[in-house]
């Protein structure tokens, strides 16, 4: 199969990045030394930008282009076959996500991207999947020959890549790896198939492709086909992250930051409205919904118990949801979402450009 990436994103090098580039060859030789010195490198890239490539990931390119094809095929689908498989059908965010789903103030501001959503899956008698709203549960399917398997085969590759990442970076910060899989039994970690739409709209603050957001999980995984995604840098300022051939994007999410006491960086990021179609697959890594995430022991101080104080990992990610969601919010508002919890207007890890 052909590569996903355009033909002047081929032109493209590891020379030309915004951000670092970390090989993660090392983590796959079996030899600690090898493992130490990739640790160091992610560690590094945390630490500044909190955003980086990835290359030598291990993941075949076959299977990526596989992924590519499996979101086209389903986001060519008229509309009347998508709407069957409506995340709002469902109380644990599982199919399709229409672009006016995106946000809760459409039409005032618009997010030109439509989405298929799926996560780790979890049983149907698993006890938040019967409590409802706490995003764990069973995935659901679209009616298409072999979808399934393309994509679930992707999620565990990439799933997999996670956990070598997390390893890695528990490693750097010289903690026990089993002080944080001890939260990964049936984790909140969603993998998105994006599709943004081509349209003749302005790129404005508020028509873009996605908002400016950080992360809410562990970090991210990032597959994207073609320009668009934009990085807010050390010195608060918008820098171009473009796709590199064979590279995967990588970014700190809230619970990094917060376990690491503020030494890892979850980054504010955007897509702005480029008006063409484009495709991208994240992965949100993420933990079980009812783990309680605050620095870790060794990054414990007065400062950063201040600064992050205690957050359930589920709430967290479901306080941004029902501002991200339309349906969520008019859940909510209806009575038929019981939040424990207050919502804020806005992510309080959101940090502001000084350009727009």
């Amino acid at each position: 199969m052909r590569s996903n990436i355009s033909a002047d994103q081929r032109a493209l090098t590891i020379e030309d990045a915004n951000l670092p580039v970390v090989d993660l060859g090392g983590l796959f030789t079996g030899d600690p030394e090898d493992k130490a010195k990739v640790a160091e490198k992610l560690g590094e890239a945390a630490r500044t930008s909190g955003f980086f490539y990835i290359t030598n990931h291990g993941i075949p390119q076959d299977q990526i282009d596989d992924l590519f094809a499996a979101s086209k095929a389903f986001h060519e689908k008229p509309r009347s076959f998508k709407m069957k498989y409506w995340s709002g059908f469902t109380t644990h965010h599982r199919g399709y996500v229409p672009f006016e789903e995106n946000g809760s103030d459409f039409p005032k501001s618009i997010n030109f991207n439509e989405a298929w959503d799926m996560s780790y899956e979890a049983p149907a008698d698993h006890p938040d999947y019967l409590a409802q709203w706490r995003m764990t549960g069973p995935n659901i399917w679209p009616d298409i020959p072999g979808w399934k398997d393309t994509v679930a085969g992707y999620y565990d590759a990439a799933f997999n890549l996670g956990l070598r990442l997390l390893d890695a970076l528990a490693l750097e910060l010289g903690v026990d790896t089993e002080e944080l899989t001890q939260h990964i039994t049936y984790p909140t970690s969603q993998l998105r198939l994006l599709r943004y739409l081509e349209n003749d709209m302005p790129a404005t603050k508020e028509l873009v492709g996605i908002a400016a957001h950080s992360d809410f999980e562990c970090f991210t995984i990032l597959l994207t086909g073609s320009a668009g995604l934009q990085v807010m840098n050390a010195d608060d300022v918008w820098i171009e992250a473009p796709p590199l051939p064979g590279c995967f994007v990588v970014n700190i999410g809230d619970i990094f930051e917060t376990w690491s006491g503020g030494q890892f960086k979850s980054t504010q990021h955007r897509v702005t409205n480029i008006g063409q179609e484009r495709y991208s697959m994240p992965l949100f890594f993420g933990l079980d919904y009812h783990t309680i995430v605050q620095p870790l022991e060794k990054f414990r101080t007065p400062e950063t118990l201040e600064k992050y104080p205690p957050m359930k990992a589920g709430d967290h990610l479901m306080r941004m949801s029902v501002n991200a969601f339309r349906y969520m919010a008019e859940a909510r508002d209806k009575g038929e979402m019981v939040l424990e919890f207050d919502v804020p207007e806005e992510n309080p890890f959101k940090r502001e450009a000084k350009e727009i």
